[in-house]
C-alpha cells in the first residue's frame, strides 16, 4: 500500500511558512527502512518567529481574541479540532503506521484518543467560567476573597516519537482550554501527523498564533524554544538526560515546567493469580507500541514459587505475537523507531526475556525503550516492594493479586505515579498522570492536566465603610491651628 506523505511547512502564525534557512529533514518509514519524504527543520530563527507570533496572540486586543475570552468559546474550537481529527482518523492512522512503524491497530485507537482528549478539555474548558471568581470563606467579615484561575502564557510543547499525536494533545488541548498560546516542537523522529493537526486547526479557523507548530532537530529548534525568555512555561515529555537540560533552561529564568520523563516500571505478579491473565498483561505492559513506552512495566518481579511455570506461559504468550509490516491484519508488533534490526528489512525487534538479572546491572536499572523484559523473583511481599522500589525512577507500577487487601497496601507502598491493580498500562484522560523521581515533575490529563496551564490570582477586597485604623490619621488643618494655640 502506497501512503502518500504531505509536504507542508512550518506553521507559524495561521499560516504555512518556510524556515528561514529552507532546511528539510528526511522521513524514514521504520518498516521499510525508506525514505518516504521531509518535513521542515526549523532552527532558532524559526523559534523566534513562532514565539513571537504566539505572544502577539496572546496580548491581542488586551487577550480578548483569546486568552481572556470564555472558556465556551476556546471549547468549540476544542471539539472542531477532535471532529475533524475523527473525520481523517483512518488517513492519520496510516501516516502515523509509516512515520513510527507501529501497529495500524494501535495508531487507529490512538486518533481515538485524540479526539478524545480535546473533547474532554472542552468540557473543562466550559466548567472553568462558573469556577472563576468563587468566593472563599475567610475569618475577617471587612474582607471578601475570591480566586481567578488565568492562562500562565505562552507554551513550549516538546513532545516525543512513540505517541507523536496524541501527546501533542495531551498538551495542547488543556493548554488552549486554559486560554495559553503554544508553540508545539514534536520530535524530529515522527512529526508528520503533528504538521497535519497544523492543517486542521488551519480549517477550523483558530485564531493566528494560538497554535505554531516547528519541526526540527532538538539541538536546533527544541533547545532555542526551552530557553527563549519570552516562553512563560515549557512542557516537556521524553527521556530523562534531555529533561535535565530542559529543567536547567527553564531555572535560569525561574519558568514553571511540566516534565515527564523516563521510567524502569515494574510488574509484581504474586503465586495467587491466573497465569494466563498475567502472563497477557506483563507481555502487553512490556510490549505494546513495540516496548517504546515511558512507563513500560519492564521489571518483572514474580513470586518464586510460580517463576518456572510463569516464564513458560510468557515465552508460549510471546511467541504467539505477531511480528510483521504494521499494516498487515493482526501485527501486534511492529518496527522501533530507529535501526537495529532482527528481520530481513527494517527496524524489528523480537520480543526478549531477559532472566537470572542481579539489581546492578543496567538491564535492570535503565530504560532500554524496547520489547525486552527483565525478570527476578522474590519470596516475600516486603523483599518484592524492595525490588520494585529500588530504581531511580517512579512513573508507574502494576501489582497482580487476588488479594485486594494485599493490593491495597502495595498500591500504598510502591513508588510511583500511577499503580495498576491486575492490568498494566491503562490510561484515562479523566485520571492524572506523571511520576516521581527521576520520571518527572508535574501531572497531566484530568483536571491536573488543566490547572497546570493556570496561573492563580487571589483577590482580596476590603468592603468596611470604616476607616482601617492601624496608624492615627494626621490632624487637620483646623486641628493643628488650634493644638499650637493651646500651646
Amino acid at each position: 500500500m502506497a501512503i502518500q506523505i504531505p509536504s507542508r511547512q512550518l506553521f507559524i502564525d495561521g499560516e504555512w511558512r518556510e524556515p528561514v534557512l529552507k532546511k528539510r529533514i528526511p522521513i524514514i518509514n521504520p518498516a521499510k527502512e525508506e525514505i518516504v519524504g521531509d518535513i521542515p527543520a526549523a532552527t532558532a530563527e524559526d523559534v523566534e518567529i513562532a514565539v513571537d507570533a504566539a505572544r502577539r496572540a496572546f496580548s491581542r486586543n488586551g487577550g480578548k481574541d483569546w486568552a481572556s475570552t470564555s472558556g465556551a468559546f476556546r471549547a468549540k474550537f476544542l471539539r472542531a479540532i477532535a471532529s475533524t481529527v475523527l473525520e481523517r482518523k483512518s488517513e492519520l492512522a496510516l501516516l502515523e503506521v509509516v512515520d513510527t512503524g507501529k501497529p495500524l491497530v494501535e495508531t487507529a485507537s490512538d486518533m481515538d484518543g485524540v479526539a478524545s482528549c480535546f473533547n474532554y478539555y472542552a468540557e473543562l474548558a466550559e466548567a472553568l467560567d462558573a469556577k472563576q471568581k468563587a468566593p472563599i470563606s475567610i475569618p475577617v467579615q471587612s474582607f471578601k476573597s475570591y480566586v481567578l484561575k488565568e492562562p500562565i502564557g505562552v507554551i513550549a510543547l516538546i513532545t516525543p516519537w512513540n505517541y507523536p499525536l496524541l501527546m501533542a494533545a495531551w498538551k495542547i488541548a488543556p493548554a488552549l482550554a486554559a486560554g495559553c498560546t503554544a508553540i508545539l516542537k514534536p520530535s524530529e523522529l515522527a512529526s508528520v501527523t503533528c504538521l497535519e493537526l497544523a492543517e486542521i486547526c488551519r480549517q477550523v479557523d483558530i485564531p493566528p498564533g494560538v497554535l505554531n507548530i516547528v519541526t526540527g532537530l532538538g539541538s536546533e529548534a527544541g533547545a532555542p524554544l526551552a530557553s527563549h525568555p519570552h516562553v512563560d512555561k515549557i512542557a516537556f515529555t521524553g527521556s530523562t538526560a534531555t529533561g535535565i537540560k530542559v529543567m536547567t533552561a527553564a531555572a535560569q529564568m525561574v519558568k514553571p515546567i511540566s516534565l515527564e520523563l523516563g521510567g524502569k516500571s515494574p510488574i509484581i505478579v504474586f503465586d495467587d493469580g491466573d497465569l494466563n491473565n498475567a502472563a497477557e498483561w506483563t507481555i502487553y505492559g512490556c510490549f505494546k507500541t513495540n516496548g517504546q513506552i515511558c512507563s513500560a512495566t519492564s521489571r518483572l518481579i514474580v513470586h518464586e514459587s510460580i517463576a518456572a511455570d510463569f516464564l513458560v506461559k510468557l515465552i508460549d504468550w510471546s511467541k504467539n505475537i505477531k511480528i510483521s509490516d504494521p499494516l498487515e491484519d493482526g501485527c501486534r508488533l511492529g518496527a522501533i523507531i530507529s535501526k537495529g534490526q532482527h528481520l530481513r528489512k527494517g527496524f524489528f525487534i523480537e520480543p526478549t526475556i531477559i532472566t537470572d538479572v542481579s539489581t546492578s546491572m543496567q538491564i535492570w536499572r535503565e530504560e532500554v525503550f524496547g520489547p525486552v523484559l527483565c525478570v527476578k523473583t522474590f519470596s516475600t511481599e516486603h523483599e518484592a516492594i524492595e525490588l520494585a522500589n529500588d530504581t531511580d525512577y517512579g512513573l508507574g507500577a502494576a501489582v497482580i493479586s487476588k488479594d485486594l487487601e494485599r493490593c491495597e497496601r502495595l498500591t500504598k507502598a510502591l513508588q510511583a505515579g500511577t499503580v495498576w491493580i491486575n492490568c498494566s498500562q491503562p490510561c484515562f484522560d479523566q485520571t492524572a498522570w506523571g511520576g516521581n523521581k527521576r520520571s518527572g515533575i508535574g501531572r497531566e490529563l484530568g483536571e491536573w492536566g488543566l490547572d497546570s496551564y493556570l496561573s492563580i490570582k487571589q483577590v482580596t477586597h476590603y468592603i468596611s465603610n470604616e476607616p482601617w485604623g492601624w496608624y492615627s490619621p494626621p490632624q487637620s488643618s483646623e486641628e493643628l491651628e488650634r493644638s499650637q494655640k493651646q500651646n
